[in-house]
């Protein structure tokens, strides 16, 4: 049986990286969210594995408990401050409506998964998660990275938004004159944080001038 919430967090916010290319955008939120000291509960499919180790220089394990060290270690989380799930984990607290509620983002989300959310299927973890997130009428942000979209996956979109999912594509903006890679990833990561009511200052918002605090990005380690 999963243990219960850690009440010395803030409310877990799901976080699920599929096999989309953007897998630092994932990453780096995952990093936000424990600066900002919610609990965060984790899930990253085989094909996400694959991608991570293609783009980034990051060697995470698959095994769940040694994957929520390796998550830990690089963000600074606190001691049961993440908790990761596997594929198959169905006693997961995101397994269930009658867990403890909480926001999701698949983030990045492949084309194949928006499918699988899109249509109802729970043949893993995360689809299952994401489907019990749309049931329950809960936050569900889904960051696709695909271009360009096929009319089947803007269907998929489109039901998906009408059912209350928020479509949140990885297309970071310019115009607060980004300086590298960090500061776009940064841009669609602030994005997300908005849509979960989450404080940030990654980027400054539109009319306000810039705040200093951002919590450290990959270039700051």
């Amino acid at each position: 049986m999963s243990n219960p919430v850690d009440t010395a967090f803030k409310k877990p916010i799901t976080v699920a990286l599929t096999g989309a290319s953007g897998a630092q955008y994932g990453l780096r939120l995952i990093d936000v969210l424990v600066a900002a000291g919610h609990e965060v509960w984790v899930m990253i499919s085989k094909a996400a594995h694959m991608v991570i180790a293609t783009e980034t220089d990051i060697e995470l394990p698959a095994q769940p408990t040694r994957l929520a060290q390796a998550l830990s270690e690089r963000s600074g989380a606190l001691p049961g401050q993440i908790r990761c799930f596997g594929r198959e984990d169905w006693m997961a607290p995101v397994a269930s409506g009658s867990g403890a509620p909480s926001a999701m983002v698949v983030c990045p989300c492949s084309t194949g998964t928006l499918s699988a959310v899109a249509t109802g299927a729970s043949n893993n973890l995360i689809e299952r998660a994401a489907d019990v997130a749309i049931k329950e009428r809960r936050t569900l942000v889904l960051v696709p990275r695909e271009s360009p979209f096929s009319p089947i996956h803007l269907e998929h979109m489109l039901t998906l938004s009408r059912l209350g999912v928020v479509i949140l594509p990885a297309a970071p903006g310019f115009y607060h004159r980004p300086q590298g890679i960090d500061d776009l990833i940064d841009f669609i990561v602030a994005r997300i944080l908005n849509q979960l009511a989450i404080e940030h200052t990654l980027v400054p918002r539109w009319g306000e001038a810039e705040r200093p605090g951002n919590p450290p990005s990959e270039k700051d380690r």
